[in-house]
């Protein structure tokens, strides 16, 4: 399995990325999406998740409101809109798959950088 992530750069404070994941390598029936992050010196956490319907999505606190995940199932993609970014949004954020518990497939990650 491949999860490729693009979408990453940098913003001021205030603006706006979308984030992309493209799956290949399997069928992804009953396999669900999740962002995680990853600042400097601090460690991984959770971001946002997506059922293989796209009808479940669940957020952390500290994006909720602002963050938007998505999927596109014919594209085997996922998608990670970030508005109203903070310079404390700053991280490698990496796209991961499975299908129960913990993500069975990670990608390289994608460097955020929020400038105030």
């Amino acid at each position: 399995v491949q999860l490729v992530e693009s979408g990453g750069g940098m913003v001021q404070a205030g603006g706006s990325l979308r984030l992309s994941c493209a799956a290949s390598g399997r069928t992804f029936s009953n396999y669900g999406f999740r962002w995680f992050r990853q600042a400097l010196g601090k460690e991984r956490e959770f971001v946002a998740g997506i059922s293989w319907s796209g009808h479940n999505t669940r957020y952390a606190s500290y994006v909720a409101g602002r963050f938007t995940i998505s999927r596109d199932n014919a594209k085997n993609t996922v998608y990670l809109q970030m508005n109203s970014l903070k310079p404390e949004d700053t991280a490698v954020y990496y796209c991961a798959g499975g299908f129960t518990g913990a993500p069975d497939d990670w990608g390289q990650g994608t460097q955020v950088t929020v400038s105030s």
